[in-house]
């Protein structure tokens, strides 16, 4: 699996997984949205996180300099 997910792309991922993960616990978010944020909060943390996104793969993206280990 090679990393295709760069430092600034893998930041933002995190913030923004935290930031909806947030306003669920302090209850922002109600119903299908509450499902909706924790799910796109746990992707984007996993995909942050290990620095390697399918749906990035399959487009043929690539955020990170293929320099860094």
């Amino acid at each position: 699996m090679e990393k295709n997910v760069g430092f600034a792309d893998s930041f933002i991922r995190i913030i923004i997984a935290v930031f909806l993960t947030v306003m669920a616990l302090t209850g922002r978010l109600h119903g299908s949205w509450l499902t909706i944020g924790l799910l796109v909060a746990a992707i984007l943390l996993v995909t942050g996180l290990i620095s390697w996104c399918p749906i990035w793969r399959a487009l043929g993206i690539g955020t990170r300099p293929s320099t860094e280990d």
